[in-house]
């Protein structure tokens, strides 16, 4: 069995109009929201073989926040560049080439991309991400190249809002 995590990142900050978009860091709600939903994964007892998030500032920042309450050394984190501005069928593309030998994996990445992935992924629909959400999908196969919504499980959809 395999399970994938998507996880969008928390809230950005546009305060900064010299920096790109790749390098907006969090803003004080995004640096609540991730620790809170790294705890929420806590709650559910998850634990994570690989966490896997794009290389744009907020991503980053969201996955090490969640990894830190998850006990989890976020020098493992690894940081992918294909995912900043990869459409769903390349995130799924990238999903595909996951080691076989993890079953547990985060995906940090970006909305609308997240959410469509999301979508096309589970059996039941899932409405637009919010910042800092987590979907959980359970498939039942072996490896991450044969993954499929015929073989998926819809475990939980969560986000920041739930829990204030």
């Amino acid at each position: 069995m395999k399970t994938l995590y998507l996880l969008r990142h928390a809230k950005s900050s546009w305060d900064f109009d010299e920096l790109s978009d790749h390098d907006r860091p969090l803003n004080n709600r995004g640096r609540d929201d991730a620790p809170l939903m790294g705890r929420e994964l806590l709650s559910r007892e998850i634990a994570l073989d690989l966490i896997v998030s794009s290389s744009a500032v907020r991503a980053l920042t969201t996955a090490s926040l969640v990894a830190k309450e998850l006990e989890y050394d976020t020098s493992q984190i690894v940081i992918d560049e294909n995912i900043y501005g990869a459409g769903k069928e390349e995130l799924y593309r990238i999903i595909q080439k996951f080691p076989d030998d993890v079953d547990n994996i985060l995906l940090v990445g970006h909305n609308p991309e997240i959410s469509d992935l999301a979508n096309m992924l589970s059996p039941e629909h899932i409405t637009d991400m919010p910042t800092a959400a987590v979907v959980s999908l359970r498939f039942a196969c072996f490896t991450w190249k044969e993954i499929t919504p015929e073989n998926a499980t819809l475990l939980f959809y969560d986000f920041p809002k739930n829990h204030k």
